[in-house]
C-alpha cells in the first residue's frame, strides 16, 4: 500500500470514499499517479476542471497574480474582482454579483438573499422549496435543502425553512407553496442526484408560478454553469431565466471560487448583510477571469455541444447493444448512464484498472463529467474501456 494512503488513514478524517490511487500530475484530460500510470479523467475534479488539468491559461494567471497581489479582504477595491463581476454580468441576464469560496457558500448566501426578499416583499415569508434528489451542499442549512435523506442522518436538529417536493412535478410545488414560501431553488440538471434533467415545460411552469406568487426563482448552477451543458449557463437549455443563480465548480477551473448572481429587483443585500474574508480575493478572481475569457473566446460551450453529442451517440449505441443499460441522459458533458441493477460501483472500480476514472452518484448510475476540453478520440478511448468493463462485469453478475 502507498505511504500516502497509509498516512491518510492515520491522519485525515475518513469522510471521503477514495479511489486507491495517489494522483501527482495532470495535463488536459489525463492524470498520472505516483507510480507513473496514466488515467483518462472523466471525473474532472467533480465537474470543476473546465479547461482540463494545468492549462497554461490558469497556470499563467496564477503565477502573474501571485506576484502582484494575493489577498486584501473586501475592505478594499481590487481590479480582478470587479473585472470578473463585470464579465459575468455582461454575459448574463443578471445585474449584481457576490463572490464566495465554494458552491455551498454561494447557496447559503442565495438563501439569505431570498429570505430577506421574503421579509420585505412577501410579508415575512422565509421557506424555500427544493426537490427530492437535489444537492445544494453540506452545511447544515444546505443539508436541509438537499433532497437526499441519507446525507442528513445524525445531524439533527436541522434548520427549519425548507420543503422538499418531487422533482419535475409542478403540481407538487404549487401544493407546497403557502404564505411562508419565499423562493424555489432548483438545479437545471441534478448532478449528484443521478443526472436527472429538468423538463423544459416544468421549468416554464415554475417560472410562471413564481411570477404569479411573487416568489424568487433560484437556479443552483454550481455544477451546470460555465459551459458544462453546452451552453454558457444551464438555464439557456430551457430558455427559463431564474432571478438568482449560484455558481462555483467550473467558474475557477480548479481554483476555489463561488458566486451569487442576482437580478436588480432581488438584490436586496445592503451594507453589513453578507460578507466573506476570502471570497472574491484577487488570486481566485484573476484565475476565474482568465478561465471565463478563454471559455468565451474559444466558444467552449460550442465544443462541449459537439463532443457531448458525439459522446451521447456512442453511449446510445452501447445501450442498443446492451439491454441492461436502461437510460442515457444529460446535456453536453454532464451525462449519466443508468443500469437495471446496482453495478455502477463495480463498473467504476473495473474501469480504474484499465486507466479510466469514472464516478457513481447512485448505485445504478455512472456519471461522466470530464474536463470541457475532452476530444472525440478520448471519447472513443473511454467507450472502448467501458464496453470491455461492462461485458466483464455482467459476465460475473447473476441473472
Amino acid at each position: 500500500m502507498s505511504h500516502w494512503i497509509e498516512l491518510e488513514a492515520q491522519r485525515y478524517m475518513p469522510v471521503a470514499k477514495r479511489v486507491p490511487i495517489v494522483l501527482v500530475r495532470g495535463e488536459g484530460s489525463r492524470v498520472w499517479d505516483d507510480e507513473g500510470k496514466s488515467y483518462l479523467d472523466l471525473v474532472g475534479g467533480w465537474a470543476v476542471n473546465t479547461l482540463g488539468h494545468c492549462h497554461p491559461v490558469i497556470a499563467d494567471a496564477l503565477s502573474e497574480q501571485a506576484q502582484s497581489l494575493i489577498h486584501t479582504s473586501n475592505q478594499f477595491y481590487t481590479v480582478p474582482q470587479l473585472e470578473l463581476a463585470d464579465l459575468l454580468v455582461t454575459n448574463s441576464p443578471f445585474d449584481r454579483v457576490f463572490f464566495s469560496n465554494s458552491g455551498v457558500e454561494a447557496n447559503e448566501g442565495a438563501v439569505k438573499l431570498v429570505r430577506k426578499y421574503g421579509q420585505h416583499h412577501r410579508d415575512g415569508a422565509y421557506t424555500v422549496i427544493t426537490t427530492d434528489h437535489s444537492f445544494h451542499g453540506r452545511s447544515l442549512a444546505m443539508l436541509t435543502a438537499t433532497g437526499k435523506p441519507a446525507y442528513k442522518q445524525d445531524y439533527g436538529p436541522l434548520p427549519a425553512g425548507f420543503v422538499n417536493v418531487p422533482f419535475n412535478d409542478l403540481d407538487a410545488i404549487k401544493r407546497a407553496t403557502d404564505k411562508e414560501t419565499c423562493a424555489i431553488m432548483l438545479e437545471p440538471v441534478q448532478g449528484e442526484g443521478g443526472v436527472n434533467v429538468a423538463d423544459p415545460a416544468y421549468l416554464r411552469g415554475v417560472r410562471q408560478w413564481c411570477d404569479e406568487q411573487n416568489l424568487v426563482l433560484v437556479f443552483d448552477e454550481v455544477q451546470t454553469g460555465v459551459g458544462r451543458l453546452g451552453k454558457l449557463w444551464g438555464f439557456q437549455i430551457s430558455g427559463v431565466e431564474p432571478d438568482v443563480m449560484t455558481l462555483a465548480k467550473g467558474l475557477g477551473g480548479g481554483v476555489p471560487i463561488g458566486a451569487i448572481l442576482s437580478k436588480e429587483k432581488f438584490s436586496v443585500f445592503t451594507y453589513g448583510d453578507h460578507g466573506s474574508t476570502f471570497g472574491g480575493n484577487p488570486l481566485a478572481c484573476a484565475v476565474s477571469l482568465a478561465v471565463m475569457r478563454h471559455v468565451l473566446k474559444e466558444d467552449l460551450p460550442g465544443h462541449v455541444t459537439k463532443v457531448g453529442g458525439y459522446f451521447m451517440d456512442r453511449l446510445e449505441s452501447l445501450r442498443a447493444e446492451r439491454p441492461y443499460i436502461t437510460d442515457v441522459r444529460g446535456h453536453g458533458l454532464l451525462i449519466g448512464v443508468e443500469f437495471d441493477g446496482d453495478i455502477a460501483g463495480e463498473v467504476v472500480a473495473e474501469s480504474l484498472k484499465e486507466g479510466l476514472l469514472l464516478n457513481s452518484p447512485a448505485a445504478n448510475v455512472v456519471r461522466f463529467m470530464p474536463p470541457l476540453v475532452l476530444r472525440e478520440e478520448e471519447v472513443d478511448e473511454a467507450i472502448d474501456i467501458v464496453s470491455r468493463v461492462l461485458d466483464r462485469v455482467k459476465a460475473k453478475t447473476p441473472a
